[in-house]
């Protein structure tokens, strides 16, 4: 908002409330002309020693007003009233039958009657704000040097105490680069796409949706996923985020998620954020987290951290002061939230979030819980060092793939990245295990797929030689020699299989339109394939036919 000189400002006043001011500094102003009243009490309020006049006022009067010297000579009506109270608008009739200035209702009120504070609004990228301000002439007496340090000075930051390690905790998580390079692999295999969920969820270490959804807007946003024809594709990008070491991708990730787009607000748990007429800014709550949060790797009680953030910025989120105006349900009461009385149920919440999710998945934090069941947390070295902006020092111990015989590959969980990511694009991955190596296996469809993308069977070779470190088993070289050679030699199906008693029923059963699309490949004089995700439906049919089949399939083929 551009700040007013005085004569601007008294101008938005009605003409009786500036008689009222004038009355109160002992000035008699007549007439009908506003402007020329306003004036008048310009030149009179720019005498005004204004430290020294605050210092007269009544103690919460006093209090407010060094409030709104503080805040740079404005402030949100909703936060100046949450405190202090809000001036009722009235007009001409209103005021001359009130006569509001003998009996303000609150502390605002007794201010705007002696001229000491002056409304406006201002359009801000959270929208039209109203204020509550000092004009220009005024705010220039708080200058620097001015001997009215209780004005100006904000109150320090409260000290929070440190803990002894707690008895409950979570060790620091490093395994957000591993899924995400679990995920650049199933983008380069299927382009996220269609059912792409099903198979790729079973291959991540951490399964959780909001954590997923985190790490694909960060790949997005990181320029790593590009769409394409085919989907979402790894670019260059990803390429070169692969190649880095552990802590500098996580330091990539880190920078990423602090401007990131991803809005915590709407997936804190047991909140439901309604209505597409209202938003909020993520980057404010996790500014608002960082200033508050101690640079050191100490123990801290997470509630006092909230509270300290209460205490010193409680509008983080909603510069307008605002409580009103945001549609956001408790899902166990059903109850809205709002007003500031929900502070704790909105922003605490969303900060306690924080500081258990996004920042734990990427390593940033640990979190426990004391003896008494009291929720603690501390930082990372690596997130005190990026807090810091000190430089990742920490660099990556080779290990190479291990091939087996069976054609299987293992790649540690330690292991480089780029290399599993490439494994990923000859091989078919196996579900994750904890404990337990990335397991991949090469396969005709794999070879084929990685064919596709331009990688020749030649090339299969050396990047296992190189990237294990030793000769391959001679049964994989031979294995992928061959399937380059000759193709697929061999297919491994399961299937339910029909056995009958007379082959003129197989016939029968072959030319019938209502069975003959669920016979599959004939096995014999008495025995035909059935589709194995179709035999329930080819039995209604048979029956329909006149025909009772005996089922002796298990359930779990």
């Amino acid at each position: 908002m551009p700040m007013y000189t005085l004569e601007q400002a008294f101008m938005e006043h009605e003409l009786i409330v500036l008689r009222v001011i004038g009355e109160w500094w002992e000035m008699d102003l007549t007439g009908r002309d506003k402007l020329a009243c306003a004036k008048v009490l310009a030149d009179r309020f720019a005498a005004l020693d204004l430290p020294t006049e605050i210092e007269y006022l009544p103690p919460e009067e006093g209090e407010a007003m060094q409030t709104l010297v503080a805040a740079g000579g404005r402030l949100p009506v909703a936060t100046f009233s949450r405190q202090y109270g809000e001036v009722r608008q009235m007009g001409p009739g209103r005021l001359e039958r009130e006569e509001p200035w003998y009996e303000p209702e609150n502390v605002a009120e007794a201010l705007w009657y002696r001229g000491f504070m002056f409304r406006g609004f201002d359009d801000t990228a959270e929208g039209v704000i109203e204020y509550y301000y000092l004009p220009d002439e005024l705010m220039a007496q708080f200058g620097q040097g001015t001997a009215v340090p209780q004005v100006i000075k904000e109150a320090p930051m409260p000290m929070l105490a440190p803990l002894e390690t707690p008895p409950q905790m979570e060790t620091a998580v490093t395994n957000a680069i591993d899924d995400l390079t679990t995920l650049l692999a199933e983008a380069q295999r299927t382009g996220l796409q269609g059912e792409w969920r099903k198979t790729a969820v079973p291959l991540l270490m951490e399964a959780d949706s909001a954590r997923l959804s985190l790490l694909l807007t960060l790949a997005k946003e990181m320029g790593m996923l590009r769409q394409g024809d085919t989907g979402l594709r790894p670019a260059r990008t990803a390429v070169s985020w692969l190649q880095e070491s552990r802590e500098s991708q996580l330091r990539a990730l880190a920078e990423a998620w602090s401007g990131s787009n991803w809005n915590e607000l709407r997936r804190v748990p047991g909140l439901i954020c309604e209505g597409e007429g209202w938003q909020n800014d993520p980057l404010l709550a996790r500014t608002a987290l960082f200033d508050a949060l101690p640079r050191d790797e100490n123990w801290y009680i997470v509630a006092d951290v909230i509270a300290t953030i209460k205490e010193t910025e409680p509008d983080f989120q909603r510069p307008d002061g605002n409580y009103d105006t945001w549609y956001i349900r408790d899902e166990a009461s059903d109850q809205y939230l709002t007003g500031f009385v929900h502070w704790d149920d909105v922003e605490g919440r969303l900060l306690h979030y924080l500081l258990q999710a996004p920042m734990r998945w990427l390593g940033l934090v640990e979190v426990g819980y004391t003896a008494e069941d009291v929720a603690v947390y501390r930082l990372t070295a690596r997130a005190v060092a990026w807090l810091e902006n000190e430089p990742v020092r920490a660099q990556d111990v080779p290990v190479p793939l291990v091939v087996q015989a069976d054609a299987s590959i293992l790649v540690p969980f330690n292991g480089d990245r780029y290399q599993r990511f490439q494994t990923a694009r000859i091989s078919e991955a196996e579900p994750y295990l904890a404990g337990k190596p990335y397991l991949y296996r090469l396969t005709p469809a794999s070879l084929a797929l990685a064919q596709e993308q331009g990688i020749a069977a030649d090339r299969v070779l050396q990047f296992l030689e190189k990237g294990s470190g030793r000769p391959l088993p001679a049964s994989v070289k031979r294995a992928i020699e061959r399937w380059a050679q000759n193709g697929v030699e061999g297919r491994l199906e399961t299937a339910v299989v029909l056995r009958v008693r007379d082959a003129a029923i197989l016939d029968t059963l072959a030319h019938n339109p209502k069975t003959r699309d669920f016979i599959g490949e004939r096995l014999g004089e008495l025995a035909v394939a059935i589709r194995r995700d179709q035999w329930e439906q080819f039995r209604e049919a048979t029956a329909q036919l006149g025909l009772l089949l005996d089922v002796s399939v298990s359930g779990d083929q």
